[in-house]
């Protein structure tokens, strides 16, 4: 260590000071990249530098949060096993996919994140078809295919040919509780509970950043040290493994 990075770790450890752990953080960034650049040298061309970089910096997190100073051990000899270990997992969360598939499931999902964006909500079937440049036909096509289906808005129509209710008006009103849905509601729990734990440290970081402590893209990004729209991809992506891997459990 040397004294600079001394005065942080005791504002960090000693007062839980985040300016401090957000000055750690970009301190020691240069780790994710050299492991990242390592692995993408040797990975598949599919494997992009931006998510072995995501990847990184979640598994550099987690080595802020364990590192003990008093211990004498280097940062880096702490964390690299760390970051390394995130970057592995997200080299095997990708590997079961087909190329094919993968890169419409990227398309997809990029396409997803910016409208998103753009919209200030989830957009609907036919806005994705039309930035696709693809009829609403083949869009579900392309959605039936993939190993998860973009999410769509909550006043979406909830079939194919758009003509029915609104997935909004479909949903069972509480106050009417027919018996054993607190059963059914309970087991969907469970489900969705697994299904998240099933999920890469990384994305379960950024869906509980957004929507358990409520931060925007802008805040996510700054504690992750990378882009708005990249967030907006990893968190859309996350959501598609997530929506996947509940389907997945409902028809075990």
């Amino acid at each position: 260590m040397n004294p600079i990075t001394d005065a942080l770790w005791q504002r960090y450890r000693g007062n839980n000071d985040l300016t401090a752990r957000s000055a750690l953080l970009a301190h020691y960034l240069g780790l994710v990249h050299r492991a990242a650049h390592e692995y993408v040298r040797r990975s598949p061309r599919h494997i992009e530098l931006g998510d072995l970089l995501s990847a990184g910096t979640v598994g550099l997190v987690q080595a802020l949060e364990g590192f003990e100073p008093a211990r004498g051990l280097a940062f880096s000899t702490y964390a690299m096993p760390r970051i390394r270990g995130s970057i592995v997992d997200e080299l095997r969360a990708q590997d079961w996919v087909p190329r094919t598939v993968r890169e419409r499931q990227s398309l997809l999902s990029r396409t997803h994140a910016r409208l998103e964006q753009k919209l200030g909500r989830a957009p609907h079937p036919q806005e994705m078809a039309d930035a696709l440049e693809v009829d609403l036909d083949m869009f579900w096509k392309w959605s039936r295919n993939l190993p998860g289906a973009p999410m769509l808005a909550f006043d979406s129509p909830v079939n194919e040919a758009g003509n029915r209710a609104p997935l909004s008006e479909t949903l069972a009103d509480e106050r009417n509780e027919l018996p054993g849905a607190r059963i059914e509601h309970a087991e969907t729990l469970t489900c969705l509970r697994e299904a998240f734990d099933s999920l890469s440290e990384r994305d379960r970081l950024v869906l509980s950043l957004s929507y358990y402590e409520g931060l925007s893209h802008r805040e996510i990004g700054a504690v992750l040290h990378i882009t708005e729209s990249r967030v907006s991809q990893i968190r859309t992506r996350a959501l598609l493994r997530l929506r996947s891997e509940i389907e997945i459990r409902e028809a075990a």
